[in-house]
């Protein structure tokens, strides 16, 4: 219990300050408490080490990429057209000097820069084949390009083009064209005979005529003689 000083009695002792000493004994000083770090906002984070990301990549080791094999195929075409430029330009060698006033540079000299010139093609054509270069494919919406060939539908239009190489001369271009235009249509699966019949009588009489009238071009009539 404590008295107040008006009344004859001590007055309270107060409390010390801190790490002040008085006689009735040192009052102990609070000890700090450990504050535990509060986590930061993601933005305030410090930003870890710059480290680049690993990118896997198809390409092997080095950037060296598997050599392309040549397309052995394509060897073909450029001998197809390295024959051809020998031909034309043989072909063109046998041609006579027919040089006129009108014409000081003659026949010869076209046919034999066009042989030269694929005779040039060809070349660079295998040069390139050799060092890895390939087609682009057909890229067409309409064109399978895992599907087979369809050896039957080749075989019936080379058969109909047979048909009227052997029967032009004998039968005429109107019967034989008839039978050609006919024949393609059935192998390319169109399977109205009869009306396929008459659009092919059509063309080959239209075709007879453009060429007779329009052209002056006469097509073997064959067994219609005389009457075309």
């Amino acid at each position: 219990m404590t008295t107040r000083p008006d009344r004859g009695g001590d007055p309270p002792p107060r409390p010390a300050a801190p790490g002040e000493t008085g006689a009735a004994g040192a009052v102990p000083s609070i000890p700090e408490q450990p504050t535990a770090e509060r986590p930061q906002p993601a933005a305030a984070r410090p930003a870890p080490a710059d480290v680049a990301p690993a990118v896997v990549t198809d390409d092997p080791a080095d950037g060296e990429r598997p050599a392309t094999r040549p397309d052995r195929a394509q060897y073909g075409v450029c001998a197809f057209l390295a024959l051809v430029g020998a031909l034309v330009i043989v072909d063109a060698t046998r041609i006579g000097h027919a040089v006129s006033s009108a014409d000081p540079v003659g026949p010869k000299p076209v046919p034999i820069l066009l042989g030269v010139l694929l005779l040039v093609i060809a070349a660079i054509y295998a040069v390139d084949v050799a060092r890895g270069g390939t087609g682009e494919p057909e890229a067409g919406e309409d064109v399978d390009l895992s599907s087979p060939i369809d050896w039957r539908t080749l075989l019936l239009l080379i058969g109909a083009f047979l048909v009227n190489a052997v029967l032009i001369d004998r039968l005429g271009w109107v019967i034989s064209g008839s039978l050609l235009f006919w024949g393609c249509a059935f192998a390319l699966g169109n399977r109205h005979h009869v009306r396929n019949l008459l659009i092919a009588v059509a063309l080959s009489l239209i075709t007879f005529y453009t060429f007779a009238i329009g052209l002056g071009v006469n097509l073997p009539a064959g067994v219609l003689q005389g009457i075309l």
